[in-house]
């Protein structure tokens, strides 16, 4: 498998616009996207940096993955997402070495991205998403 880069960190937030103050104010970040994932049941902010992305999580449903995270949690990291080229390949090839999987095959992200989850119980904690640009316009 080839991992070319963290594309993103997915941090958990009760509520975007609470958070751009710290994220835009403070750290001096510029949010150039907030999109809704209607299935997924959230709604996301983007800050880039360099090569790498923050993604905020807000939940749109109190049964979204992200409000169940935060309930049990609280706000924080929620995620990391690494580029690969080409995600379904990926997720065979983990699946091939036993890694456990929430996603068996890509489905469409934020952005447009091609995503899959990987189990915490397989990658020592860490929720981890791989993601590639495949049909991205």
């Amino acid at each position: 498998m080839n991992l070319s880069h963290i594309e993103h960190l997915g941090i958990a937030v009760k509520s975007i616009e609470a958070s751009l103050p710290y994220y835009e104010g403070i750290l001096g970040l510029k949010c150039y996207n907030i999109e809704e994932v209607a299935d997924q049941k959230v709604k996301t902010a983007f800050f880039k940096i360099g090569q790498t992305k923050i993604e905020l999580l807000e939940a749109t449903s109190p049964e979204s993955t992200i409000a169940k995270f935060i309930e049990k949690r609280g706000e924080g990291i929620h995620h990391i997402a690494f580029a690969v080229p080409n995600t379904d390949e990926a997720l065979q090839e983990l699946a091939d070495k036993g890694v456990q999987l929430i996603d068996k095959q890509s489905r469409k992200g934020a952005e447009g991205l091609n995503i899959g989850f990987l189990h915490p119980k397989s990658t020592i904690g860490v929720l981890t998403e791989l993601c590639d640009h495949r049909d991205v316009k």
